[in-house]
């Protein structure tokens, strides 16, 4: 029996309003919950965040996936659809609708808190700035384009099939298929069958929707911009972060967990944790990063700071 075609969406005249929110609850059995335009939390998503809770994730991961979760309720409020009687079609119609169109425009919290306290905002002044979406012509990085870029909708299609593949595990609702299911091409088969032993893993099994991520090419700095940020600095303890940042490659939140006992000068590494496995791992630094650490721990000390306490987050 044939399935019925029904009429096409018009996604150019789609309104997707921003309904409900994702809010930080400070709570650690619940560090963030999704709620409707009524301000109730929704379940499903709750459960799936406990889930991934009990599999190690960190908060940071709730927050990315529960953005994406709210991108995707947003969208089936606007049809007018529960969750989970969400169809291939609809999921197809989203993707299209994070590719076409338009990202919307929030207000600078500078700006919101002007009006907030009843004054005038003052009027931008035109700059130099690139347009969205174009090369910073210094370090070559694009800039935040007006559209969804290609990885988060990669991102928002992998926590969505992630979502929907969790329900049908468990059972859930009036679940009966995944609304974003796997490439027609790659999801018979095992995966990596045909692999050469010589090359890299590919990912072989990929969604249907999920778009291709370009390659990003490594970040840099000119000699003379790094200079000049750094001659700007007008403390000890932001030229060491700087100084450690670029030296050891990590990440600016990873470093901050670095207290004075990492800091191993005589072996020229301090320890940080890493922001996915949250491991403790030692990363080889230069020694003038530790000549602006010690700068910085002097300071301090003579300021009255304790001895044994004294880290880059202090």
């Amino acid at each position: 029996m044939e399935r019925e075609v029904g009429p096409e969406r018009d996604l150019r005249r789609l309104v997707v309003p921003e309904l409900g929110r994702l809010v930080e609850t400070g709570d650690p059995w619940e560090p963030y919950r999704l709620l409707d335009a009524a301000g109730t939390r929704i379940e499903p998503v709750a459960v799936y965040l406990k889930d991934l809770m009990a599999a190690d994730s960190p908060a940071t991961t709730l927050r990315s996936y529960g953005h994406d979760l709210l991108r995707w309720w947003r969208f089936l409020w606007a049809l007018g659809l529960e969750w989970d009687r969400a169809g291939r079609e609809d999921a197809r119609d989203f993707m299209l609708w994070m590719q076409l169109a338009d990202k919307p425009v929030r207000r600078h919290w500078r700006h919101q808190a002007t009006v907030a306290d009843g004054k005038v905002p003052t009027p931008r002044i035109a700059s130099d700035k690139p347009a969205p979406g174009t090369p910073n012509p210094i370090t070559g990085k694009p800039t935040i384009g007006t559209k969804y870029a290609a990885s988060t909708r990669a991102h928002c299609e992998t926590v969505l099939r992630a979502f929907y593949d969790f329900h049908l595990d468990n059972n859930t609702g009036s679940l009966l298929v995944n609304p974003f299911p796997l490439d027609r091409s790659r999801r018979r088969g095992r995966p990596h069958a045909h692999h050469n032993p010589m090359e890299e893993f590919k990912h072989e099994r990929t969604g249907r929707y999920r778009p291709k991520v370009p390659e990003r090419i490594p970040r840099r700095i000119p000699d003379d911009k790094y200079t000049e940020v750094f001659a700007g600095l007008r403390s000890h303890r932001d030229r060491a972060l700087l100084a450690f940042w670029i030296a050891t490659g990590a990440r600016a939140s990873e470093l901050l967990t670095s207290t004075q006992r990492d800091a191993i000068p005589g072996e020229q590494v301090i320890g940080v944790i890493r922001k996915g496995t949250r491991d403790y791992q030692q990363l080889p630094a230069t020694r003038d990063a530790f000549v602006w650490l010690r700068l910085y721990q002097e300071d301090a000390w003579r300021k009255g700071v304790l001895r044994g306490n004294q880290g880059l987050r202090s």
